[in-house]
């Protein structure tokens, strides 16, 4: 399994900044699936804590207005503590499945208009892997995983 994970060279306006995505040799008949990772179950006063002047930027466009979605974005990202802990996690339960393993810090400032990876809906190829729901899960926060089944090639069985 390969492991990419930089850091910033300049300062960031808050430690919750890492973004992470995984890639699963073989999921649901599909090979090398892209899954985007976000922390889940957030809780709403966590809003409050941050610097929001410094943290989000202009509209995508004027349609875009309303920055709950772009707040959400950043609070569906890692601490630099929670990426190392889910790199760990992911290496020793699941090394044999997964092609790699990326992370890096978000671009500041963060355009309003974003939509966070949670509010995505789930249906016939986009889905959610729940980590957290599997057993014998123990890191100290909750997070997902977004795929996408339509973006990736089907597993060719060999046929004889």
């Amino acid at each position: 399994m390969e492991i990419h994970s930089t850091s910033s060279s300049t300062p960031l306006p808050t430690d919750r900044v890492y973004v992470m995505r995984t890639v699963i040799k073989s999921f649901k008949g599909r090979r090398d699936v892209m899954v985007h990772l976000f922390r889940s179950n957030v809780p709403d006063e966590e809003m409050k804590e941050y610097p929001w002047m410094q943290i989000l930027g202009e509209p995508l466009d004027n349609t875009h207005v309303d920055p709950v979605g772009s707040r959400k974005v950043l609070l569906e990202a890692f601490t630099a503590e929670e990426r190392d802990q889910i790199i760990e996690y992911l290496k020793t339960r699941y090394k044999d499945r997964l092609k790699s393993i990326e992370c890096h810090p978000m671009d500041f400032p963060i355009p309003i208009g974003l939509s966070p990876l949670s509010g995505f809906p789930e249906g016939r190829t986009i889905g959610f892997v729940r980590f957290d729901h599997v057993p014998n899960y123990k890191l100290p926060f909750a997070f997902e995983g977004l795929y996408d089944l339509s973006q990736h090639e089907p597993i060719e069985e060999d046929v004889e």
